[in-house]
């Protein structure tokens, strides 16, 4: 698979936040949390969790308020600019290409334990 090639980094869904008038930088990027407020305030039924616990969003079905946005405690939910859906990490189904193309090995996928 050529990664580079398809290479957006306008498509990326690893946000990057300044702090401190761009002293800091820190990547964000959707934590699947258990209890995801994005997925409850969903008024169009667009947020779900597959059978893996990754939380997806159905850009069929989003309406593109923006409330996932709004409540996503940690800003990885975004609207598109362009399509005027929501979007965030979805973990590339299970396979998430960053991981792979990143030349450093800094990206890894860690699995959350049971008891965490």
């Amino acid at each position: 698979m050529d990664l580079i090639k398809g290479y957006n980094p306008g498509r990326s869904r690893i946000f990057i936040h300044h702090k401190n008038e761009n002293l800091f930088h820190f990547p964000m990027v959707c934590n699947q949390c258990e209890n995801a407020y994005c997925l409850t305030v969903c008024p169009a039924g667009a947020i779900l969790r597959n059978k893996d616990g990754i939380v997806l969003i159905d850009h069929d079905k989003c309406i593109g308020c923006g409330l996932c946005a709004e409540y996503c405690p940690i800003k990885a939910v975004i609207i598109d600019p362009d399509t005027r859906k929501a979007v965030k990490c979805e973990l590339c189904q299970g396979n998430p290409l960053c991981v792979e193309a990143c030349p450093t090995g800094a990206l890894e996928l860690v699995h959350k334990r049971k008891n965490q």
